[in-house]
């Protein structure tokens, strides 16, 4: 195992957030600049004492407007759990927003706004990325809204024991942007758990409005390393 730095908490985030606006030599830059934004979210649920569940050939894959994120959930077994080392509790904060979204769907009804989003990530420093969300000023709604950034490891399919493609959850951060007047974006560092690897990761992000309807989202992509 490589060592880890030492390096202060202030240190290590000004220099986390540094490299998201100066991608260095030979260094990947990695945003939603240029990429199409997706119109839903697919969630899928997985418990970590389900193992077969993660290797089920028959997942449904989403559609081609949307993209699938793969929420493993803490289980009955707790560290036990086959599945426990990629268990995030924020899944089942998840799960309870679209239930709610689901039941407001017969008395609510989706903004007609339709923002701009931008995501990004740094490199690995130290067990942490640096992450960022926004909102841009000219496209932003006056309604309140939710924002989630998610990292996240881009599992290919046949590997790590899933026969289909997977966007695993590794970390998650929910944001209110409920003041209109208040700036809707947001800079962060977020930490890598052991196991992930570094060159799969991406961050995806969105916005919902008080329904729970998504109204953007856009996952980052890692440019060609600098010559």
């Amino acid at each position: 195992m490589k060592p880890r730095l030492a390096v202060g908490p202030a240190t290590l985030f000004a220099a986390l957030i540094l490299a998201l606006g100066q991608p260095a030599v030979a260094q990947s830059s990695c945003s939603s600049d240029g990429q199409p934004a997706f119109q839903a979210i697919r969630d899928r649920f997985i418990s970590a004492d389900c193992e077969a569940c993660w290797s089920n050939p028959q997942t449904a894959p989403p559609s081609p407007q949307a993209i699938a994120l793969d929420w493993i959930l803490p289980g009955a077994l707790g560290e036990d759990a086959p599945l426990s080392a990629a268990a995030r509790p924020e899944g089942l904060e998840r799960m309870q927003a679209r239930q709610q979204a689901a039941s407001n769907a017969a008395t609510s009804a989706p903004l007609q706004t339709q923002p701009k989003l931008r995501v990004a990530r740094g490199p690995l420093l130290s067990g942490y990325v640096g992450t960022s969300i926004a909102l841009l000023p000219a496209d932003t709604p006056t309604e309140p809204l939710t924002a989630w950034l998610v990292l996240v490891e881009s599992i290919p399919a046949g590997e790590d024991g899933t026969p289909i493609p997977r966007n695993l959850v590794r970390n998650a951060l929910v944001l209110d942007w409920g003041n209109p007047g208040s700036s809707r974006q947001e800079l962060r560092a977020m930490s890598v758990p052991e196991g992930a690897k570094p060159e799969r990761l991406q961050v995806v992000g969105w916005v919902e409005d008080a329904g729970g309807y998504t109204l953007a989202a856009v996952q980052s992509h890692c440019e060609a390393e600098a010559e």
